[in-house]
């Protein structure tokens, strides 16, 4: 296992937007709550809102997470495909 120094920024930039992503959601559980409710009160246009949350933390926290994979030297195993003969 090697450590591998070029994906440590990237990962300590990408897991610091992770934190401030989940620290948002949790000031903000309450306007995310009422958007829910005026859904259901007929404006159907704000279901798109968590659609779009869901979309950048996906992205944030994969790429966060691939990126501290490749700090620590962990990468997927290699499978080959060996042909009958």
């Amino acid at each position: 296992m090697a450590f591998d120094k070029a994906s440590l920024p990237k990962a300590l930039i990408f897991g610091a937007i992770s934190a401030v992503l989940y620290t948002l959601m949790f000031v903000y559980s309450g306007e995310l709550i009422e958007l829910a409710h005026l859904t259901r009160q007929g404006e159907h246009l704000w279901f798109i809102v968590p659609i779009l949350i869901a979309f950048v933390f996906s992205y944030v926290h994969g790429t966060f997470t691939g990126a501290f994979w490749d700090t620590l030297g962990l990468k997927p195993a290699q499978k080959y495909n060996k042909k009958k003969k």
